[in-house]
Order: structure tokens, then C-alpha cells, then sequence
């Protein structure tokens, strides 16, 4: 028995983990935070399905049967090779999940229009990780897709709320919506982007949902513990938190209570 591993390479999976344990609060977590090789947004498939695998085994080494990946990047180019190659070898018991499919098998019942925009870093983009999820659940839904490199640096740099994030919030909202006049819904496919709601919810026009996944993942989460009760079991329930990171606990400390909401105190745990 053990707690929940939550993994993401920086700090917007802190976006999700607040979600999480306020939906199930009784549950024990870890959060990791792979933050000396963040971000993973530019690299490739291989390098960050080696970094995903190496901080998954670690939360399964610190006791942890289902580990979260609270990352879009991590799901997108390593979550698939971890459950059908991985876990069978180094964890046949544990268990693994992502936040992209939980976000898919959402979307097609909230968009009207049938055409959805997502905004996402460049990994998660390239990877066609959404427009493939949402397919194989919304054959008919049209998938629009745009990177938006400078929104994390904004949100790191503590500059989401300032003037500085107005212009690069009004111009990737008019290129998406450039690509047709008929989207109706965005899904921000980083677990940063919801730091920016404010700025996005001020220059979108009306009319649009905008799907953040804190919510969504938490949901499911909830929904997935009900269906396998076998794993359930094996949850401890002390409702006690703990922070890890690759890189300077005080600056995580620093960061992470922009994004959980309230002071956390970490460890750093060492890279392999």
C-alpha cells in the first residue's frame, strides 16, 4: 500500500494535484517534479520517455501503485510506451495514467459546433496525441491545434497577470480562432495554461468554452478508483502530502504556491 505519484516535469502538474486532492482529499500523495531538465516541451520522444520512466520508477520506489502523469508533454510522447512495454517488465501490478485521454472523452460531449481548438506546447502538438485521443472517441469532431510557446515562461516568470501576457494571449487566441470560425470549445493542453484564465476568459470572445483538466482529471480519477476497486485497496489514507524535486527545493517551494495555491515545503531527490 502506498500513496499517490503524481509526476510532471515542472510545476503546472501542481494545477492538477490541487484539483485532485480536493476531490479526494482522504487519499495520500507524492508529487514529483522534474524540474532540472523542465521543460519537456521541445525534446523528443525518446529523451522524454527515458525521463518519464525515470522519475515513475522512482515514485514507485518511494511506494506509490498509480502514478499520475500530470503532464501533457509525458502523456503525449511516453505514457503508451510505459504501460505496454514498461510496466509488464518493472511494475505489472502498478498502474499508470495520463491527462490527455480524460480531456478527450470529455470534449465531444461540451463542443455544438463539432470543432474544437487546442492549445498546447510544441511536444504535445507534434505528438497529434489529441487529435488522435479525440477521434477514436468523436469520430466527427474536427481538431484545431496550435503551440504557444511563450505561455509557460510567462506563467514561470510569476507574469501571467501582468500586461506583459496580454499580447501573447491575443495573439495565439486569434490564430486559433483563425483556423475556423467554427470552434466552440478550447482545451488548454498544458497544466500551466490555467495560471492564464483570466487574460484568456478578457480576449475570447463570447460564446467559447475553455476546458482547463484539473477539474476533468480529477473526475476521472475518481471514476477510475470506483471501476478498480483492486487498486483502490492499495491507496493509503492519511491525507498527508509530500513535494520531491530535481532542482532547489526553495525555489520550488517558491513556485509551487503560485500554482497548488498554498505553501508546500520539498525535498530534492537526486537524478539517476
Amino acid at each position: 500500500m502506498g500513496p499517490i505519484g503524481v509526476f510532471d516535469s515542472g510545476y503546472g502538474g501542481l494545477t492538477v494535484l490541487k484539483e485532485i486532492v480536493a476531490e479526494l482529499p482522504e487519499y495520500d500523495y507524492i508529487y514529483l517534479g522534474d524540474n532540472a531538465r523542465a521543460p519537456y516541451g521541445n525534446r523528443g520522444f525518446d529523451t522524454i520517455h527515458a525521463y518519464t520512466l525515470e522519475c515513475v520508477q522512482k515514485l514507485f520506489d518511494m511506494g506509490c501503485p498509480l502514478v499520475i502523469l500530470a503532464c501533457n508533454t509525458a502523456s503525449a510522447k511516453a505514457l503508451r510506451t510505459i504501460q505496454q512495454k514498461d510496466l509488464p517488465r518493472i511494475a505489472p501490478d502498478n498502474r499508470v495514467l495520463g491527462v490527455i485521454r480524460p480531456t478527450s472523452e470529455m470534449v465531444g460531449t461540451i463542443t455544438q459546433t463539432g470543432e474544437v481548438g487546442i492549445l498546447a506546447t510544441n511536444g504535445t502538438v507534434s505528438s497529434e496525441s489529441y487529435p488522435l485521443e479525440i477521434n477514436k472517441f468523436f469520430p466527427h469532431v474536427i481538431t484545431h491545434q496550435l503551440a504557444c510557446p511563450m505561455w509557460v515562461p510567462l506563467v514561470e516568470n510569476n507574469e501571467h497577470e501582468g500586461a506583459g501576457a496580454d499580447f501573447f494571449v491575443k495573439e495565439y487566441l486569434g490564430k486559433i480562432l483563425a483556423q475556423s470560425a467554427n470552434i466552440d470549445t478550447l482545451v488548454l493542453g498544458c497544466t500551466h495554461y490555467p495560471l492564464l484564465m483570466k487574460k484568456i476568459r478578457q480576449y475570447l470572445p463570447g460564446g467559447i468554452t475553455v476546458l482547463a483538466q484539473g477539474k476533468i482529471v480529477a473526475r476521472s480519477l475518481k471514476d477510475y478508483l470506483k471501476r478498480h476497486p483492486e487498486m483502490e485497496s492499495r491507496l493509503t489514507k492519511n491525507q498527508e502530502h509530500r513535494f520531491y524535486t530535481t532542482d532547489d527545493p526553495a525555489i520550488f517551494n517558491h513556485m509551487a504556491e503560485i500554482f497548488f495555491g498554498k505553501e508546500v515545503a520539498s525535498d530534492k531527490i537526486d537524478q539517476d
